[in-house]
């Protein structure tokens, strides 16, 4: 008999079934796999253990819906079985349904509290939700449990930083760090508590770990963006600008990024999204105002403005409006946007209210919400006909600030434009004319502001931006850094200090940027 007490009660022949059918799923056969372990579940149709892994492979083979019913079935025979539990919430968030899932991870965490994972997945997912409090609560238990699983330290550290509590973040960063020095999303997320500089023995500890040859390619890459960082804040720009460069060429390696794909899809959008049919409904979306544009440009900052209002929740970066336009392209059989022109207005009404259903969560305590998602401006061409009575605040910067914001920032998820200048400069001049041509069409909708002029004249500008939105003046609007918000970007510890008009910081390079200067058209000065 197996030493595995969760196969206890199976026959040796149907162990041995599990166990070849666990070696071909991990030795790259599925088909393999799932006839050994059919003939297991077969051979033991009353043990929940067979079961359980056939579900693994089917997870491992995108069918999540049956992994599902394989899981329930598994259920039935052992209804006690914390791990079960948890493998279900894992193959329901796989299928889309994640409040299932949380309910799942809960009462594995109830039958079970002594085991890290489902209080990690749980927590994991709470915080994509944006349900920072409880993912912290969740995160907690886990350090509790297990106070060497790095991971479930960084997401908490993540968590922390959302919910402003910077110090106690980065207490779990420098955790980080003990356990693995060479950790770069610990060193990434210290270097965006940019209220919190880094130090001279920082910079020594980088340098030695970045001489390590045995660190992994996105380790490096993200310690490379901490050191530019700390040389930065300590006037060392050259040293600085030599750390990015480093940083961003071998994520250029990593992530390359079609220059000339970029500009068809800008092309097929504008012209797929020329003439939209009519909507059912012209107040469909008027719950949502969008904030999109560059990343770097100050949306984060518009949003905590307007999250400041009693009648807004900031939601932060959803990504339901690209899920449900990807959805659509996988029912159809075609890439977005070569769908657009055959929808119908019925076919719009209903990703609309598709849209609204799976952001719904964020109107249960306010009836407006923002989606500051900024490559939505991808998709603000088709809102007229799918939420035309949806806002769509469009934010810029200055060219330059945005383009080196870009280049020397390390985002969770990494734009792969910003790693190149040239790539930076064609985003921008594609994005921003793709804008322009959607403002011409829907102008009572889309609305252009710029940061600088928030931050040079706030009152007249924030009176501005909620007149566009249909919001009444709030003066709590004109405090937004006081907003007890999470904010899950990297701007989350810029945004709870006052307005600045000093954000500049392009020119301390010199004639380092001329190459960036040179891409976007612009002459030093």
């Amino acid at each position: 008999m197996s030493a595995d007490p969760r196969m206890t009660g199976l026959p040796r022949a149907v162990v041995e079934l599990v166990h070849a059918g666990a070696r071909a799923l991990r030795d790259g056969q599925p088909p393999r796999a799932e006839q050994l372990l059919m003939q297991a579940c077969m051979q033991a149709a009353t043990h929940p253990e067979p079961l359980r892994y056939l579900a693994i492979l089917q997870l491992h083979t995108r069918r999540a819906a049956l992994a599902t019913q394989t899981l329930q079935r598994a259920l039935a025979l052992a209804p006690g079985d914390a791990l079960l539990h948890c493998d279900l919430g894992t193959a329901q968030s796989a299928s889309g349904d994640i409040d299932a899932a949380l309910a799942s991870w809960r009462r594995a965490c109830e039958l079970d509290p002594a085991q890290p994972m489902p209080w990690f997945n749980l927590g994991r997912n709470l915080q994509q939700l944006g349900r920072t409090d409880e993912a912290i609560a969740a995160l907690r238990q886990v350090n509790a449990i297990a106070a060497d699983m790095l991971p479930a330290k960084i997401l908490l550290g993540d968590a922390l930083v959302h919910a402003g509590d910077f110090d106690e973040a980065a207490s779990q960063y420098r955790d980080a760090l003990r356990l693995h020095p060479a950790c770069g999303d610990a060193w990434r997320g210290l270097s965006n508590i940019k209220t919190r500089a880094l130090d001279d023995e920082d910079a020594r500890a980088l340098a030695a770990q970045l001489q390590r040859r045995d660190i992994a390619d996105s380790d490096r890459v993200a310690m490379g963006h901490a050191l530019g960082k700390l040389h930065e804040d300590q006037g060392r720009h050259a040293d600085a600008h030599a750390a990015f460069v480093a940083a961003n060429a071998l994520q250029k390696r990593l992530t390359p990024w079609s220059r000339q794909a970029f500009e068809q899809f800008v092309a097929r959008a504008l012209a797929a999204s020329e003439v939209l049919p009519s909507p059912l409904d012209p107040e469909l979306g008027r719950e949502a105002i969008f904030i999109v544009g560059q990343p770097r440009s100050g949306s984060t900052l518009f949003e905590q403005v307007l999250a400041a209002h009693p009648e807004v929740e900031g939601a932060s970066e959803l990504p339901d409006l690209g899920i449900v336009i990807q959805q659509e392209s996988m029912r159809r059989g075609v890439a977005y946007p070569q769908w657009v022109p055959q929808a119908t207005a019925d076919d719009w009404h209903r990703l609309g209210r598709a849209y609204l259903d799976r952001t719904a969560r964020w109107r249960a305590d306010k009836p407006r919400f923002t989606d500051k998602l900024p490559e939505n401006w991808k998709h603000a061409g088709i809102l007229r006909a799918m939420l035309p009575g949806a806002t769509v605040i469009e934010t810029r910067r200055d060219p330059l600030e945005t383009a080196w914001s870009c280049f020397k920032q390390q985002f969770y998820s990494q734009p792969h434009f910003a790693n190149d200048p040239g790539d930076i400069a064609a985003h921008i001049r594609g994005s921003e004319g793709a804008m322009d041509a959607f403002r011409a069409r829907d102008p009572a909708r889309i609305r252009l502001h710029r940061y600088e002029d928030l931050l040079a004249d706030p009152e007249p500008r924030i009176r501005a931006l909620l007149d566009d939105c249909g919001l009444r003046f709030d003066s709590a609007c004109l405090a937004s850094h006081e907003t007890r918000r999470p904010v899950r970007t990297a701007s989350a510890a810029q945004v709870r200090q006052p307005l600045r008009r000093d954000t500049a910081r392009a020119s301390a390079y010199g004639p380092l940027l001329d190459p960036l200067r040179a891409a976007l058209g612009r002459d030093r000065r």
